[in-house]
């Protein structure tokens, strides 16, 4: 175990990149077994390659159709027709489903860009306390980055464990749905009332408006009053549907704390060529892949082998195919239909890719690794341990994603490295037992976030918290997420 630890203390207490811990943490593992070192060259370049030509392509074809949902301001027509459609009580149940819906082709941070300076505006507009909409909307988003694929965790332990994906992500969402609702809106109306917090100005999208005339300027240093119209203008004018929808090309909110946090988007001469997708259009779109591989899983369970409408089913459910075609449904929707030409859009899908190159790095290492450890037997030991200790797998594949998440700050890392040593255990169980160790893995790896997580800081510095004010509200709504998710793995593993 000890390439375990290497890892875990390069990432942790070394502050080594995790694509670099990884290969040496291979390394490391690889000397300690005795294995000779072609092998062990052999085998972690086998696992990169076979984890990239996986995972990897799935998670750039992801990475395109949220490219363009962000880019033509499809995300922000989905936000702004929810939100503007409910009342005030309803609201934090509204941001709870609006990010879970764009949470599943968008990465996590990308989301949290996205909805974030919608959820500061909505807060600043209705006087609702801030962290009432805001944990349900990072809940949202995290409990699908966790659980559903084809974000990269999910996606790296369902390869790992050799399970079904479509199968995973029904039996995920099943996991999901009371997730987001207890540490969503449940956890968020009760942390509002002992973690204040105000909607910090300087992160508000906004628009560049036409200079005003000198007679009406306001004093330099002067400052309209919070809710008034002038201070509701300056965030972006009060009618929603001028809220900036190319929030990613605005620096300041990609890269919170650099650059010019208050200075607005000049975006001027794109509005009238340029239009915001329809509501279902946009919708349809980002539900078409999982739709696609859901039908493969009720194809598997209904038809029989061999029919055709099996065989087309196997075709279109499979995961590269109702990705690949998720993303040319989205030239279509989101980019022909929104006014780019084929040039812009080819533009936003390249685009879309360098942002994601670390993590599919870090994702093919975590493979190599994984391979390493498969070959190297260390699994089966785990797995001989966890028999003598009469251990769940659920519970063996929980807590050891557990342990590093918590060490480390990666869920990445968590789920990859948790999958590849309980992957031995998963040829004991059958096809759901093997979907709900994945699931389990997954909840451990979003187990209480802290000072070591990125997502920790991007969370703070959006929302204006202290510290402490991160960790109560955060950290534990990540705690809860990660419990209540693997109580619902645990009872789903008592009906199917």
């Amino acid at each position: 175990m000890l390439g375990i630890v290497a890892v875990v203390l390069l990432i942790a207490w070394a502050k080594v990149h995790p694509f670099l811990s990884l290969i040496l943490g291979a390394a490391v593992l690889g000397v300690v077994a005795s294995v000779a070192p072609d092998k062990m060259i052999t085998s972690f370049t086998g696992g990169v390659g076979t984890t990239v030509g996986g995972v990897g392509l799935l998670i750039a074809l992801g990475a395109m159709i949220g490219g363009l949902l962000a880019e033509s301001g499809g995300a922000d027509g989905i936000v702004t027709r929810v939100v503007g459609r409910v009342s005030g009580r309803a609201l934090p149940w509204a941001m709870a489903g609006v990010a879970a819906l764009i949470g599943l082709p968008l990465f996590f941070e990308v989301g949290v860009v996205l909805l974030v300076p919608i959820v500061l505006l909505v807060s600043m507009r209705t006087d609702v306390q801030l962290m009432k909409l805001g944990i349900p909307a990072l809940a949202g988003l995290s409990v699908l980055h966790g659980l559903v694929p084809p974000h990269p965790g999910p996606l790296v332990a369902i390869s790992s464990l050799n399970a079904d994906l479509g199968l995973t992500l029904g039996l995920g969402l099943l996991v999901a749905i009371p997730t987001v609702i207890i540490s969503g809106p449940v956890f968020g109306n009760f942390i509002a009332r002992h973690v204040p917090a105000t909607a910090p100005a300087a992160l508000l999208p906004t628009r560049r408006q036409p200079a005003a005339p000198a007679d009406n300027a306001a004093p330099a240093g002067s400052a309209a009053p919070a809710g008034s119209p002038q201070s509701a203008g300056s965030a972006g004018t009060t009618d929603r549907r001028d809220v900036d929808g190319d929030l990613l090309t605005d620096d300041d909110l990609v890269n919170p704390g650099g650059g010019r946090p208050g200075e607005p988007v000049d975006d001027s001469g794109t509005e009238t060529s340029r239009r915001t997708p329809a509501f279902w259009p946009a919708v349809i779109t980002v539900l078409l892949p999982v739709v696609l591989m859901l039908l493969r899983a009720i194809g598997e369970l209904a038809l029989d082998e061999g029919t055709a409408g099996r065989k087309t089913l196997d075709i279109v459910g499979t995961p590269i195919v109702a990705l690949l075609a998720g993303v040319i449904l989205a030239m279509f929707t989101l980019g022909y239909q929104a006014g780019f030409s084929r040039s812009q859009v080819s533009s936003v899908l390249g685009g879309s890719l360098p942002p994601i190159a670390g993590i599919l790095l870090i994702v093919a290492a975590g493979g190599g690794f994984k391979q390493v450890l498969v070959d190297a037997g260390v699994g089966n030991l785990v797995a001989d341990a966890a028999k003598d200790a009469n251990l769940s797998p659920l519970l063996l594949g929980w807590l050891v994603a557990v342990g590093i998440r918590v060490a480390t700050g990666s869920a990445t890392v968590a789920t990859i490295t948790a999958a590849g040593i309980v992957a031995p255990l998963a040829a004991t169980l059958d096809r759901p037992g093997v979907a709900l160790l994945a699931l389990a893995i997954g909840c451990g790896s979003l187990f209480f976030s802290h000072v070591n997580d990125a997502g920790f800081w991007l969370v703070k510095e959006y929302f204006g918290l202290t510290v402490g004010q991160t960790i109560k509200s955060w950290s534990v709504m990540e705690t809860l997420i990660s419990v209540v998710g693997f109580a619902g793995v645990l009872l789903l593993d008592l009906v199917v």
